[in-house]
């Protein structure tokens, strides 16, 4: 019985060292396996750097620190960067003028009137060295077009008439106009620009006469120039003229005994006395 125990005891003592011997190797073979997991993600790490900064260091492009002046296009499409070295440019604004379509139409009208006005004035001339047109204007001593600056100018050159009866005073007698008396072939002038609504040789009593319309500081205005001398007439029905220029020769045709020029001016269609509206206005 004894000897049955013995060996049972002998076998317990085997296997309690055995297992006290392996207990080490176990406990290595656990650390291990973290650290091996640990060095393979480090050299897949250190594989995928080195093969991704080469590629974006190649895709980089670096800016031109010499250019004076780029665009860099990064994520402000509009970004501009201008080099330190760069200065401003002066605008000059001398060599434009019309920024609007009002300021280009009104330029435009300004163009054709000068145009028209330097065509009548050649009319004039021709008429007055050929006589053939049955009238003549007295271009020799005056100025084909107004003197003056202003919108509004006097159809007569000063100094060159008088004043006569006008629509005021005791021998007004319900007279339209002024009568500004003057030479015959004396150069009568547009007192401002506009379109001309009537030019005729034998316009009711007014004789050989124009009529333009205007419109001035907001107002319709219009203006009648009466009486002149046959085949004096510059302009014609429809025509757009300037200021100051050149439409016609005083006379002294139609319901007039000397020569004289009628000068009348309507402003919203009433009658206003025209030595005084030509003193307020014009220049």
């Amino acid at each position: 019985m004894a000897a049955d125990i013995e060996p049972t005891a002998n076998t317990s003592e085997k296997s309690l060292k055995r297992s006290r011997a392996g207990a080490p190797r176990d406990v290595a073979r656990k650390m291990i396996k973290p650290m091996r997991s640990i060095a393979i993600f480090g050299a897949v790490g250190a594989l995928v750097a080195a093969v991704a900064l080469p590629a974006y260091a190649a895709s980089s492009t670096p800016v031109d620190a010499t250019a004076t002046l780029q665009q860099v296009a990064a994520d402000d499409s509009q970004s501009l960067v201008v080099a330190s070295a760069a200065t401003s440019a002066p605008l000059d604004r001398s060599t434009y003028s019309a920024t609007t379509q009002e300021e280009i139409d009104e330029k435009k009208a300004e163009e054709a009137a000068a145009a028209a006005a330097a065509a009548a004035a050649s009319r004039a001339a021709a008429a007055a060295s050929s006589g053939a047109s049955g009238g003549s204007i007295d271009i020799g001593s005056y100025a084909l077009v107004s003197p003056g600056s202003g919108e509004v100018r006097y159809p007569l050159p000063r100094g060159s008439y008088t004043e006569g009866r006008t629509t005021v005073g005791p021998d007004s007698g319900g007279h339209d106009g002024a009568d500004m008396l003057a030479p015959a072939g004396t150069p009568i002038y547009a007192a401002a620009a506009g379109v001309v609504r009537v030019s005729s040789e034998s316009y009711y009593g007014y004789g050989v006469a124009v009529v333009i319309d205007h419109v001035i500081g907001g107002q319709a205005v219009s203006t009648t120039y009466a009486h002149m001398t046959n085949g004096t007439r510059q302009v014609s029905a429809g025509q757009t003229v300037a200021a100051g220029q050149l439409i016609g020769g005083v006379g002294s045709t139609g319901s007039s005994t000397a020569n004289h020029l009628h000068f009348e001016v309507h402003v919203n269609g009433s009658i206003l006395e025209p030595y005084s509206w030509l003193a307020a206005n014009a220049g």
